[in-house]
């Protein structure tokens, strides 16, 4: 993998993708962004970063701004404790660091919501310091330079690929990190066929010489994901909606419609809300999360008067003001449309 570093590095600098992230060095533009591609394509993170940067352009004020407001920015990103987490980190810079990101790496990995990953990142990327950012993309990478026949998923063979790939780190880090990262992105894909005659490294990669690629590293079967059923109440009072926050669980202290779990019949529906004048079946939607699988049926529901275990909300305000997990947005498009 040696013999690798120079091309990885001159294939980066001709062919990089120009992201708004790459405008600078800025550790905070680099550490939002990087926190944002967690789970999420490059392609969807670009326009929730430039209006993410609009409206909290620096760490003064993202330690400032409030939980509702940051989620709703958030709102469609998903993993909601990402954001959280932000702001956690932005207030201990505040206080700890004056305000200043830190150019150490055991104090980057300090802060809330940064690991070894995201702290690799930064610290090569912004001050070309000698630690690697190792991903899914990096480990598939280097697996196939060197033909491992390995199971990535196991984090002890993360760490070895990782102790491995910062003995060769250059001095440009942070090119060579964005640069094998990239590689992995765009030409030695995980599904299908990877782009081997695009490939800089096709004469130096083993699996590939071996005709074997596209058998490394090697899959493991995923886990089935658990399955629920909830019935959503879609509930109106005048011109407002019951809105309340997820007690625990899942999406977590995050606006949701009021929801059972279980599919439930009208008249169970008519029992479990009081005041009800009418009762009509809603829509029905499938989410998918990384281990669960939302069922979800509902029904829209009229009351005499707001229920006092409920906050309520006009569809604008909710729209504006009040971030909904992607879950739930099929919900309220429905209502919007009604």
């Amino acid at each position: 993998m040696k013999n690798c570093v120079t091309l990885i590095l001159n294939w980066y600098q001709e062919y990089k993708r120009d992201l708004p992230w790459r405008k600078d060095i800025n550790p905070y533009h680099v550490w939002i962004s990087e926190v944002m591609l967690q789970q999420t394509r490059i392609e969807s993170v670009i326009q929730y970063y430039n209006r993410f940067m609009e409206r909290v352009p620096d760490i003064k004020s993202l330690s400032e701004i409030s939980e509702d407001e940051l989620l709703k920015l958030w709102e469609g990103l998903g993993y909601y404790s990402r954001a959280r987490n932000l702001r956690k980190a932005a207030i201990k810079i505040m206080e700890k660091f004056d305000g200043i990101f830190p150019n150490q790496y055991e104090d980057i990995l300090s802060l809330p919501g940064i690991g070894e990953y995201t702290a690799g990142a930064i610290s090569s990327i912004c001050y070309n310091l000698p630690h690697a950012s190792v991903d899914g993309n990096v480990m598939r990478v280097y697996c196939r330079v060197c033909n491992l026949d390995l199971d990535i998923s196991d984090l002890n063979v993360k760490k070895d690929i990782k102790e491995k790939v910062e003995a060769i780190l250059p001095i440009e880090s942070g090119d060579f990190n964005q640069g094998i990262m990239e590689l992995g992105e765009v030409i030695c894909l995980p599904n299908g066929i990877p782009k081997c005659n695009e490939c800089p490294l096709q004469y130096h990669c083993l699996a590939h010489l071996n005709g074997c690629e596209s058998l490394i590293p090697r899959k493991i079967s995923k886990k089935e994901k658990l399955e629920e059923e909830y019935t959503l109440f879609l509930i109106k009072c005048g011109e407002k909606y019951a809105l309340h926050k997820r007690v625990d669980g899942l999406l977590k202290n995050m606006w949701e419609f009021p929801n059972m779990e279980g599919f439930l019949t009208f008249d169970e529906v008519k029992e479990k809300v009081p005041g009800t004048l009418r009762v009509e079946m809603g829509i029905t939607n499938t989410h998918i999360f990384t281990h669960k699988k939302w069922y979800m049926n509902s029904y829209f529901i009229e009351v005499k008067e707001e229920l006092s275990e409920y906050s309520w909300f006009s569809l604008d305000e909710i729209e504006k003001k009040h971030a909904l997990p992607t879950a739930f947005r099929p919900f309220f498009d429905y209502l919007i449309k009604k």
